[in-house]
């Protein structure tokens, strides 16, 4: 990684004026981001972060005295061009001609590898990560907080890869429970076959609201507990009706994913567990943590002073198991398979108490893996709605995105004639969708918008694959063939220094992301590398400058455009190479 030998060669100098071991120095090294008004160094030192005491302690004008003084004692090397003082930190910027080579050569050289090779990860231990995210319930609407969850938990599954983690993909559906019996009545009512495997979720659910209208009706209620108490008994004729409803379930939910480009490695769920849930149960008893209350529920005190001030319940008055039961039993299963190193669920935030529960009963079983569990929440969405009215499958929000954007292309001006529009709008809308969702903190509630997810100009998904395909026009126009012996020296104007600054970063912005699982931090990072580049695109022409020019700035344009299709792929994007 580029940044890695500038910031090397900075922390040795640094190591032997401060004589601490450069390698405590080289993450209080950072790359500086860019700025519109001014021209700004490569890299600051924070004076805080190697003083002895925190920065707390010390006066802001004492950390600007320290910086100042610092800066008087270092040297301006091969490498460093010039060492300035600024507020509480010593900035550096490097030689000119050294960044670009460097960092066009690392970009060209690592590929898709760019940034996650950084010495920043050198630390990070590789590890095994289970990743439960989607679970959408069979037979109910797919709300909009699926499309949130699977979007998320790609991202972080993506991240991870990448990072070189070995990750199992699980989507664990909700397949089990009194709905199914409630169901099964309505299929025999309401049911047709062929609907069935032609369009099984949308049929399922037809059904599902015919019967929940007439399950007022004591008969009706009577049946449904009848069929779902045949199911946990596996009477086959039952347990047959249950296993067509989640076969057809799971074949359309794969086809729907495949057009979002998400994929597990295990489609798990509750029906798995509900045997298993009954020994867990059986050892909650056996280590005493399982008490009766009047009514006859078996409840988990959480409280510390074993007052019941907080508790879980986890058994139904006639014993059968809850849905808190069957996730115990699905992590100490998924522990004994997979031995994991950190397990994740990723879901909405009206969640966080159940998870904070489970984590809590797995500890009090004597399970000390719960401590690397970890719950990734995010907030609700509000105000997605398609044309027909409110979303209730995801399909229906890929529709419309598709739909919308093919409108959109056929009224811009600057609409190429594209192989296969369809598929092109397809992809440019599910951008416009993650990037809408991702801009902010995942815990955030968030509005959404059709008109602002769609735009072309501004920090949206589509101002990134516009960018994106730009740069590709420009590759193929001007000879994509592998440049050599590119002498990249000249790029010396403000707006490529900008673009090569930038590139610097990436490894610190994945760093950032791999630590709280945040994905805005890359979004961000992507916004302004297009923005970087639109203007580069405008000030730097390849069309009439001279050859050596014209390739080094060819050579510049193509790092940009690998490093933005990288951050794009890691967030779920596909960019497209033609709009």
């Amino acid at each position: 990684m580029a940044a890695c030998s500038f910031r090397r060669s900075i922390a040795s100098q640094l190591s032997k004026v401060l004589d601490l071991p450069p390698e405590n120095l080289i993450k209080s090294i950072s790359a500086v981001p860019v700025s519109k008004k001014r021209h700004v160094a490569d890299f600051q030192l924070s004076i805080a972060s190697v003083t002895e005491g925190s920065s707390s302690d010390c006066l802001a004008q004492d950390l600007n005295l320290q910086a100042q003084k610092l800066a008087e004692r270092l040297k301006c090397d091969a490498v460093v061009s010039e060492i300035s003082a600024g507020p509480g930190t010593v900035n550096f910027t490097i030689n000119r001609e050294l960044l670009a080579r460097t960092v066009l050569q690392q970009v060209l050289k690592d590929g898709s590898e760019y940034g996650v090779k950084s010495e920043l990860f050198s630390t990070v231990p590789r590890q095994k990560a289970v990743i439960e995210f989607s679970s959408p319930n069979i037979a109910k609407k797919f709300h909009i907080g699926h499309l949130r969850s699977t979007i998320v938990g790609n991202f972080i599954a993506n991240l991870k890869v990448a990072l070189g983690h070995e990750v199992i993909r699980i989507n664990y559906l909700g397949d089990w429970g009194m709905q199914f019996g409630l169901l099964a009545v309505g299929f025999q009512r309401f049911g047709n076959k062929d609907k069935l495997k032609s369009s099984p979720l949308q049929h399922l659910f037809e059904v599902y609201v015919q019967i929940n209208k007439a399950a007022e009706d004591e008969n009706t209620k009577k049946l449904a507990k009848d069929f779902f108490r045949k199911l946990e008994e596996h009477d086959e004729q039952p347990l047959s009706l249950w296993k067509q409803f989640r076969d057809f379930s799971i074949e359309e939910y794969i086809r729907i994913y495949k057009r979002l480009g998400v994929h597990f490695d295990e489609y798990s769920g509750e029906s798995f567990y509900q045997e298993k849930s009954q020994e867990v149960l059986k050892m909650l008893e056996d280590k005493g943590l399982l008490q009766k209350t009047v009514k006859g529920t078996g409840i988990v005190d959480l409280s510390e002073k074993k007052d019941l001030s907080s508790f879980s319940t986890v058994m139904r008055s006639d014993g059968t198991s809850l849905y808190i039961t069957r996730d115990l039993a699905a992590a100490i299963d998924r522990m004994n398979k997979h031995s994991w190193d950190t397990m994740i669920y990723v879901t909405d935030k009206s969640q966080s108490n159940h998870f904070q529960h489970l984590f809590q009963i797995l500890k009090l079983m004597g399970y000390d893996w719960a401590e690397r569990c970890q719950h990734v929440s995010f907030g609700l969405v509000q105000g997605m709605k398609t044309r027909r009215g409110e979303v209730i499958f995801l399909e229906d929000v890929l529709n419309e995105v598709r739909s919308r954007m093919l409108q959109n292309m056929a009224s811009a001006k600057t609409t190429k004639e594209i192989e296969d529009p369809m598929d092109t709008a397809e992809k440019v809308g599910l951008a416009a969708l993650i990037i809408q969702d991702f801009r902010g903190l995942l815990s955030s509630d968030y509005q959404f918008s059709w008109d602002r997810a769609l735009q072309s100009h501004g920090d949206t998904g589509v101002f990134l694959q516009y960018t994106h395909a730009r740069l590709h026009s420009l590759e193929q126009m001007h000879g994509n063939e592998q440049l050599t012996d590119v002498n990249v020296a000249c790029l010396q104007e403000p707006s490529a220094i900008s673009v090569l600054q930038h590139l610097l970063r990436y490894d610190e912005v994945l760093y950032r992301s791999s630590q709280d699982l945040q994905p805005k931090h890359i979004v961000s990072y992507l916004l302004t590398l297009s923005h970087l580049a639109a203007v580069a695109h405008k000030t730097l022409p390849v069309k009439g400058s001279s050859p050596e020019l014209a390739q080094a700035r060819l050579r510049l344009f193509q790092a940009a455009r690998s490093v933005l299709a990288n951050g794009m792929k890691l967030l779920g994007i596909t960019p497209v190479t033609q709009m």
